[in-house]
Formats: structure tokens, C-alpha cells, sequence
């Protein structure tokens, strides 16, 4: 014969209680999650029916990803979805030409820092064989 109880149930038994006071002096947070048990335990079965039924819906509302659709869920209604696909592709033909539009603005930064990088070390070379001329004259070199 077995017996269908627990011993541990959420509710204000001495076990619950030596168990919440034991937490707090071995670690306090056990404790507190104790008496988050006694107070809220028996919720348990609801909170975890809710995050459930939660996760349900979230399939439910998705479940037509990476279909035709490109990843939204058709509506029942073909005029809107004919609709939301057309705006779809304008705007992924939107996102790559700006998209295109950045590489070129990169490439066009690289190719000026390169050149401003090349005037300046042409500047320093130019600078550096004038003084190496004027410093075999005067025997100093100053940069």
C-alpha cells in the first residue's frame, strides 16, 4: 500500500520551517527561496501552467517561419499577405542598396585616409632629405 502524500508541501509545517531557518543560517538566499516556497509553492502548478500555455501560443503565433513568407506567418487575408510580400522585397531591395551605399562610403574613407597617409609620409620624407642636406652643411640635424 502507498501512500499518495509528501512531506514537504508548502505550507507552514515544522519541516518547511526548520528547513527555511536552516537556509538562512547555512546560506541566506536558501532561505529565502524557502520561504518564497511556504508563501507561493502552492501556485507552483499554475505559474508553470501559465509560462505553458505561454510557449503554446509563441509556437502557434510563429509557426510559419521560414516559409514562403520569409519569416512571418500568413494571415488568412491573400491581399495583405500579397501585399506585405511586395513591401518586404522593396524593403530587403531597400537594405541592400544602402547596404551597397556603406561599402562604397568605406571604400571612399580607406582611399582618402591612404592618401592622406601618403602625403603626409611624402611631407615627412621631403622634410627629413631637406635636413639631411642642410645638416651636412651645419653638421645638425633638427627635426
Amino acid at each position: 500500500m502507498m501512500v499518495n502524500s509528501y512531506a514537504l508541501r508548502p505550507a507552514w509545517t515544522p519541516l518547511t520551517i526548520f528547513l527555511m531557518v536552516l537556509g538562512f543560517v547555512v546560506f541566506w538566499p536558501l532561505g529565502l527561496a524557502m520561504l518564497a516556497y511556504i508563501i507561493w509553492g502552492d501556485r507552483m502548478p499554475e505559474v508553470r501552467r501559465h509560462f505553458e500555455g505561454m510557449k503554446r501560443d509563441f509556437a502557434h503565433e510563429f509557426r510559419g517561419c521560414g516559409g514562403r513568407s520569409r519569416g512571418y506567418a500568413r494571415t488568412g487575408n491573400a491581399a495583405f499577405d500579397e501585399y506585405r510580400a511586395r513591401e518586404m522585397k522593396r524593403l530587403e531591395e531597400e537594405r541592400r542598396r544602402l547596404e551597397e551605399e556603406r561599402r562604397e562610403f568605406e571604400t571612399f574613407m580607406q582611399n582618402l585616409r591612404r592618401a592622406r597617409d601618403q602625403e603626409e609620409f611624402d611631407r615627412f620624407m621631403r622634410d627629413r632629405d631637406t635636413a639631411r642636406k642642410n645638416g651636412d652643411d651645419e653638421k645638425t640635424i633638427d627635426l
